[in-house]
């Protein structure tokens, strides 16, 4: 096999990554501000679920999660999903774990802006809502962009655990050129563009961190 032919491979699977990822960061970061909130929230109704949630997606391994997800509907249930359904049991399963994990840092981050924000906002006339989209989540963001960095680049690694579900992304690419050819150069080659794809993000971040920096602490 060529060195062409294996990238052509690799970079196939790479578009399949590329899928998981820009899917599960769409999911994710919306939902962990909705259980982030609801974690914060004053009535137990909403806080114990949350509680719950995050502990138990941030405690159990992921790749369990998706297997959990992939199998649960047929020997629960007994339904067939058809054969689509292991890629969107891939997306929901890596939506809910990573929205435990920005669920926390969306938490910490929010609690860390002083209550005398929220005082004067209400004396300016903002309400709850606006306070909070307007005023505290701009800042939120600028202070949490580096530990949502770190979960984002660990999500373009943890991508490669689609292959449990028999999902044809990258790294699955890597290891059946790897077994038929008896050899290592494609997993060089993997590592090789999942480094240059954190380096990308780690750019864009950066980025982001620039111009978040009008928002002082």
């Amino acid at each position: 096999m060529t060195f062409q032919t294996i990238m052509s491979i690799l970079l196939a699977g790479l578009g399949m990554t590329a899928k998981i990822f820009v899917i599960t960061l769409a999911g994710s970061l919306p939902l962990g501000i909705v259980i982030a909130l609801a974690r914060m929230s004053k009535f137990k109704i909403l806080s114990w679920p949350a509680k719950f949630y995050i502990s138990f997606l941030r405690g159990t391994p992921l790749m369990l999660q998706l297997m959990a997800i992939m199998f649960g509907p047929y020997y629960l249930f007994h339904l067939e999903l058809g054969t689509n359904w292991k890629f969107v049991a891939c997306c929901i399963g890596f939506i809910l774990n990573y929205a435990a994990y920005f669920a926390e840092i969306y938490r910490s981050g929010i609690q860390s802006i002083p209550k005398g924000q929220h005082e004067a906002a209400a004396v300016l006339g903002y309400s709850k809502s606006q306070t909070f989209f307007l005023i505290v989540l701009p800042q939120v963001i600028k202070r949490i962009l580096p530990a949502m960095g770190n979960e984002i680049i660990t999500l373009v690694k943890d991508t490669s655990l689609a292959f449990v579900l028999g999902i044809a992304e990258m790294f699955t690419q890597a290891k059946a050129i790897a077994a038929r050819e008896v050899s290592m150069l494609p997993y060089a080659i993997t590592a090789l563009i999942y480094w240059i794809c954190c380096l990308l993000i780690e750019w864009l971040l950066s980025l982001g961190e620039k111009k978040m920096a009008y928002y002082h602490d």
